[in-house]
């Protein structure tokens, strides 16, 4: 069978964009793994493929697969380049986009950037999910010299370490050890968070599934959100991560994090999937 794909990214957070709503096509976790693989395939850091929504209210569905072929629930960056395709396709200057956590609606936010809104911040520990009951502002984790994290929830897990300096962080170590820790049954997304001032902040990611990534949109959300629960920041930051930078606002009336940020296109192509499956 012969894919036809979009490469697109978010910050350098980079995607295969695969349009499957005239019929959806059979990617095993096999198969989704080889193709971003970025030796072996085409290279990624997930798997997107566009479906037919479900939800009335919905434009798209978008249905997001790690590099390692599991599926997860959200992504930030992901939603705005879909956005963007979207919103090309049908001329509006605002979509609703689907996904298997929830409804995310984004619109042009102009100069280039699309504004989605994330939903609210998941802060109960039974939503983020951990393994039992607890305070999701101080988790006794502690890895390569750092502990304390905050949990946050954005549609996918996360743990959030306040860190001194985000440069000097062993990103690939701590993130795999605390990655499958016992108290995130789903694993966890790893972020690593340098308070800069009151409206900035710095910060590295280790996406589960994945490995260390140039940006994350929900990991964003989510450092964001645990610094402000510290009562580090103010509740409208800029974050700076390898790939670039991100406005975040936790809203105060409904707790929704809203995310501002830009998407690039990169190139398109097609690829035989019973050759990609293969090795």
């Amino acid at each position: 069978m012969i894919l036809d794909f979009r490469k697109m990214h978010g910050l350098g957070n980079d995607f295969v964009i695969v349009d499957g709503r005239t019929g959806r096509p059979d990617l095993t976790r096999r198969t989704v793994a080889r193709l971003s693989d970025r030796r072996w395939g085409i290279g990624c850091d997930q798997l997107i493929v566009l479906e037919r929504p479900t939800d009335p209210a919905a434009t798209v569905f978008m249905r997001i697969y790690n590099a390692d072929g599991s599926e997860a629930g959200a992504c930030g960056n992901a939603t705005r380049c879909v956005a963007a395709l979207v919103m090309a396709e049908t001329g509006a200057q605002a979509v609703a986009v689907e996904t298997i956590s929830g409804l995310l609606p984004a619109r042009d936010a102009g100069g280039g950037l699309i504004e989605v809104d994330m939903g609210p911040a998941r802060l109960d520990w039974q939503d983020i999910p951990l393994a039992r009951p607890m305070d999701t502002l101080h988790l006794p984790i502690r890895a390569g010299g750092l502990d304390d994290p905050v949990a946050v929830g954005m549609g996918n897990p996360h743990a959030v370490f306040i860190v001194d300096t985000a440069e000097a962080v062993d990103v690939a170590g701590i993130g795999a050890a605390v990655e499958h820790h016992p108290l995130y049954p789903e694993a966890t997304n790893v972020q690593f968070v340098q308070v800069l001032d009151r409206a900035r902040l710095r910060q590295r990611v280790w996406e589960r599934g994945v490995g260390i990534t140039r940006a994350s949109g929900s990991g964003a959300c989510a450092g964001a959100v645990g610094a402000m629960r510290r009562g580090l920041v103010d509740r409208r930051v800029r974050t700076r991560m390898d790939g670039g930078e991100l406005t975040l606002h936790w809203r105060q009336t409904d707790g929704h994090v809203l995310m501002t940020g830009p998407w690039t296109a990169v190139f398109t192509g097609r690829v035989d999937l019973e050759q990609a499956g293969e090795g």
